[in-house]
């Protein structure tokens, strides 16, 4: 079985790292097959990343200078490679969520939310590749 190539979108370098080392940590110990490929500090890099390193699997933040989560993902759901896309946020309202799913987000993460249920959306995104 082939690892999921993940990537990381988030402005915030701690929350790249940490996701880093969590998922990294987690997938040796428990052999999900899970790999970071990369990241990204907003929607503009994202773009630019994806396109360049072919994630299976995004980990996208909402609230990013220069091109939000939002628009990123629209943009990214709009190309001929299908990437499967979690939106990881602390804004976790029943608004933030429509428009996340709206974009073409398969799957909404609140930040906090137990580990097993981040892993299990990354997961999901192996159906699709």
């Amino acid at each position: 079985m082939d690892n999921l190539r993940v990537m990381i979108v988030d402005d915030m370098p701690h929350v790249r790292q940490s996701l880093t080392n969590i998922l990294e940590l987690a997938s040796m110990r428990k052999e999900l097959g899970i790999e970071v490929i990369g990241e990204a500090q907003n929607g503009v890099e994202a773009i630019i990343q994806a396109h360049k390193l072919c994630p299976d699997v995004i980990l996208m933040d909402l609230e990013m200078p220069m091109m939000d989560g939002y628009q990123a993902t629209r943009s990214l759901k709009n190309t001929d490679r299908p990437v499967w896309i979690v939106i990881l946020s602390i804004h976790g309202d029943p608004l933030s969520r429509q428009k996340a799913t709206q974009a073409g987000a398969d799957a909404f993460v609140e930040k906090g939310a137990p580990l097993d249920e981040l892993i299990q959306s990354i997961q999901n995104g192996r159906r699709t590749t």
